[in-house]
């Protein structure tokens, strides 16, 4: 999964970066890994792993990871140059999601770079931002399709281009792509082959003070007006503290606890950012466990065996024969693999079974 987070500047955007992906990276002992000043892969936090991994005395455990794009660059005028120009979009089109960080907080020592605070303000400026380069790019793409669309010699071209022209105006309109429904699967299929900026699914991360944590911003106004945009784009939000975040980022596990605990907070920002991924692109994870290595991997949900099989190795789904399943708390109260057999938990399923989140799954495959 690879999330881009993007936000004006002076709204906690980088802080935020920094210390997600730190305190990622350190609270599942797992190596911080820097591919570029700006990207970062943190481990996705999943107690059942330390669990399983005890149970099997394995020699490794690999959780799930996620890949953060700091987008740099992003202020009014970005798609016409302002900025950093366009050096942002290539890095966002790669990215399955973005992170909008808005300013939810006062602070007379951090300049608005429009003088004041206004999450709706930034998120519309922001926002059309993303449109005027997705409309460019639609431009672009309506003109290289027009005329073999008009020739009629190529029935292909005809149908891209009434659908290209279909999406130009719902953009025009000032409505992002993601909330355009078409019927039919191949015009919906060849949308999401477009690419389009508007078409990425939105995580707002709504910055607030610490004061504001303890109760989840629900009496800031500015949150409250946050929620509201994110209910029409079916959008997720979580409420974080980039300040906070920075300073648990330096702490062990039992030390941010305490922390949060005292603040009234159960969940670190990096948690609530990976809830909300999850939820918003329809994924979760099912488990291997052994002696050699126990591993957590991420799957859509409704994903059947063998595609499933098919994460680990194209072999695995090739020759997928029958997938051996339990539940991770169903073996864990069991004890080991063969009283779980015993009483009856360990299951044979076949190529029609929908993987669950959680399931410990061996899988038996021929090639």
């Amino acid at each position: 999964m690879k999330l881009g987070i993007v936000g004006l500047p002076n709204v906690g955007k980088s802080t935020l970066f920094n210390s997600l992906t730190k305190a990622g990276a350190e609270s599942a002992n797992y190596p911080f890994c820097t591919i570029d000043p700006n990207v970062g892969v943190v481990a996705v936090p999943d107690e059942r792993l330390k669990l399983l991994g005890d149970f099997s005395h394995s020699k490794k455990v690999t959780p799930a990871t996620i890949e953060f794009v700091d987008i740099a660059g992003l202020v009014k005028g970005a798609s016409k140059g302002e900025g950093l120009g366009n050096q942002f979009l290539a890095n966002i089109r790669e990215c399955d999601a973005i992170v909008h960080v808005v300013r939810c907080f006062e602070d007379d020592n951090i300049i608005h770079v429009d003088g004041a605070v206004d999450p709706v303000r930034d998120i519309e400026t922001i926002n059309l931002e993303l449109l005027f380069a997705d409309l460019e790019v639609l431009d672009r793409r309506i003109a290289k399709t027009a005329k073999s669309a008009k020739s009629g010699a190529d029935k292909n071209a005809k149908r891209e281009y009434d659908i290209l022209q279909k999406i130009h105006a719902w953009l025009e309109e000032g409505n992002m792509c993601i909330s355009l429904q078409l019927d039919d699967e191949d015009d919906d299929r060849f949308r999401k082959s477009l690419d389009l900026l508007t078409d990425k699914p939105v995580i707002y991360a709504a910055n607030v003070s610490d004061e504001d944590l303890a109760d989840d911003g629900a009496s800031n106004a500015f949150v409250s007006s946050v929620r509201e945009i994110a209910k029409e784009q079916n959008a997720e939000v979580f409420v974080v503290s980039a300040a906070i975040e920075q300073e648990i980022a330096e702490l062990d596990d039992e030390e941010k606890a305490e922390f949060l605990a005292d603040l009234g907070v159960e969940k670190s920002g990096l948690d609530k950012l990976i809830a909300a991924s999850y939820r918003l692109l329809g994924l979760m994870s099912y488990l291997t466990t052994g002696e050699d290595e126990t591993r957590a991997w991420t799957i859509p949900v409704g994903c059947k065996a063998p595609k499933a099989a098919g994460k680990i190795h194209t072999d695995f789904e090739r020759g997928f024969i029958k997938a051996e399943v339990i539940n991770y708390k169903q073996l864990l109260d069991a004890g080991s693999y063969p009283a779980a057999r015993d009483k009856g938990l360990v299951r044979m399923e076949g190529k029609e079974y929908i993987v669950q989140d959680g399931d410990v799954i061996t899988f038996r495959f021929n090639v």
